[in-house]
């Protein structure tokens, strides 16, 4: 799987990019980080490329149905990322994959992935929640116009870039104030460019934005942003489960919920759903959501 070098020029090219990594030997490859400004490597961006690293190793034609990973220590974005991966079973419908990033001699990053042929099957899913379409809603970085002269530096430099991923909440109220609400939010992503047609990529590049939102969910109930500063954001661990084809530049609805904070962890998981309706994949993650003191909080 690698990106194409013919496409015109959009946002979704630096993703591209990203995910198009280099191979140092047979089960060992690297990636990269953007300079974004950021002081550790946004979780996604490993979720994507560990996928990717476990893909290049494939000897059947075979797409991920399910992964889980831990996230064990901040990634260091100024550095390259290596990835070992283990070819841990080929089997007549089943491939399993272990992949380890690593920086500065230690492991980063662990994942384990499966990877499985078109079967027929039986078929049922849950329902899509019935909410407005994008077309009628801001892109997230319209929002943060808003906040721009308030954020710290770093969250500045990002958010005044063109990003690979558009994204939409459908309810920006909690933007606007600082009520308690139901820990529930729902938001249209889509790449924002066209992607080759790799149904490989297009599972990578979700994983890529499955991270970016999901925990921030365990604040709404709590009238909290991903973006204070007196609290203290990681992901912990992160699983995905792909169950249908679909695109990553089509629109696809993000349902995400939080049925549980305790502990300084947020417990938070989603459904992602193709614009006509069918569940594509499914979510689940734990992040630290620790208190701290700071000066700063974004009003």
């Amino acid at each position: 799987m690698t990106a194409s070098k013919t496409m015109p020029r959009q946002p979704v090219d630096g993703l591209l990019k990203l995910l198009d990594l280099e191979q140092l030997d047979e089960n060992q490859f690297r990636g990269v980080s953007p300079d974004i400004g950021w002081q550790r490597v946004y979780g996604g961006q490993v979720l994507g490329q560990a996928l990717v690293a476990a893909i290049r190793t494939l000897k059947h034609q075979r797409n991920a149905h399910s992964l889980h990973a831990y996230f064990l220590i901040g990634g260091d974005p100024a550095k390259p990322i290596t990835y070992d991966v283990e070819r841990t079973r080929d089997g007549g419908s089943f491939s399993n994959r272990h992949v380890k990033a690593l920086q500065h001699g230690r492991t980063i990053f662990s994942m384990s992935a499966s990877f499985h042929g078109t079967e027929d099957s039986y078929e049922h899913q849950a329902q899509m929640p019935d909410v407005p379409p994008p077309e009628d809603l801001p892109s997230a970085s319209d929002l943060m116009e808003k906040f721009i002269d308030k954020l710290p530096e770093s969250m500045r430099k990002y958010w005044k870039k063109k990003h690979p991923v558009d994204m939409r909440p459908v309810d920006v109220s909690r933007y606007m104030n600082r009520a308690k609400h139901a820990p529930q939010q729902n938001t249209w992503i889509r790449a924002n460019g066209t992607l080759p047609d790799d149904p490989n990529l297009h599972q990578a590049v979700l994983a890529y934005a499955s991270d970016f939102t999901l925990l921030d969910t365990s604040l709404i109930a709590h009238g909290k942003l991903m973006f204070d500063q007196d609290i203290q954001l990681a992901s912990l661990d992160h699983a995905l489960w792909f169950h249908r084809p679909f695109r990553a530049d089509e629109w696809l609805l993000y349902a995400q919920e939080s049925p549980s904070a305790s502990g300084a962890r947020g417990f938070c998981r989603g459904h992602v759903f193709s614009r006509d309706g069918k569940l594509v994949a499914s979510v689940a993650q734990e992040g630290l959501v620790r208190k701290r003191e700071t000066a700063f909080v974004l009003k």
